[in-house]
């Protein structure tokens, strides 16, 4: 079937009083024009609105896109930065509302940045600049921006994101651990609360796949240290011990 087609189904269904998860015209607009299906490997579900595993990530669903474009409202000429560019596709919404130029997208996993550069140009985005970060950093070099939006859980956003944040812009996020609440929070301080969702936390330098052990504090290396003695201890160490006891 012709990809456009699908894509007016898609967000019909979005639209819907069944799903209701759709309200701001622009992203309506948007994501009837942008090509999906250039963003995951299976053309027959990519309109499906269904989460897609692309390269060990989630690719969300169209109805999670939603929530969070709805909640960001970007307008034409907007500086967006996208935290957890995954495969692209959020990026590629933005820069079809924003402009491409002005959209900027990070994420910590290699791979993924690769995947999603080579998706955005297939789709017609290329101009979108995809770079490997540490997303709790943000792109400071880039800053301020007017929309920052944020594709992983956090319990508060981080306080580098929220600096970059040009006066009256906005950021967005999932707030929570297993089921998380999208929040918009302004530069000046105001806060919304919009619908539930459901994704994985937002991962730092040492967590992302490939590396052979995730960062840890200098508290939790102290104990790791201290359990890794002890997994080698036997009965040699334990009779010495006992010995010492004794003579004292």
């Amino acid at each position: 079937m012709d990809p456009a087609v699908l894509r007016e189904d898609m967000v019909d269904g979005l639209e819907s009083p069944a799903k209701d998860v759709l309200q701001n015209e622009t992203v309506a607009v948007a994501m009837r024009d942008v090509p999906r299906h250039e963003f995951v490997d299976d053309e027959r579900t990519a309109y499906a609105d269904r989460d897609h595993e692309v390269l060990g990530t989630r690719m969300l669903s169209p109805s999670t896109v939603a929530r969070f474009m709805d909640a960001l409202a970007p307008t034409a000429g907007d500086d967006v930065l996208v935290v957890g560019a995954g495969v692209g596709y959020t990026a590629a919404l933005a820069a079809e509302i924003a402009g491409e130029t002005n959209v900027h997208a990070i994420d910590i996993a290699r791979p993924l940045v690769i995947e999603a550069r080579q998706n955005l140009a297939s789709a017609g985005y290329d101009g979108v600049l995809v770079d490997r970060r540490d997303g709790a950093e943000g792109l400071p070099e880039y800053a301020p921006f007017d929309c920052i939006l944020l594709e992983a859980a956090v319990v508060s956003p981080p306080r580098a994101l929220l600096d970059q944040l040009a006066p009256e812009g906005r950021l967005v996020y999932p707030e929570g651990t297993q089921r998380q609440r999208v929040v918009a929070v302004t530069e000046g301080g105001d806060r919304t609360e919009h619908d539930v969702v459901s994704l994985e936390p937002l991962l730092v330098e040492g967590e992302q796949q490939g590396t052979i052990e995730r960062n840890r504090m200098a508290r939790e290396d102290r104990e790791y240290a201290q359990r890794r003695a002890e997994s080698r201890r036997g009965w040699e160490q334990d009779w010495i011990e006992w010995e010492r006891s004794v003579d004292s």
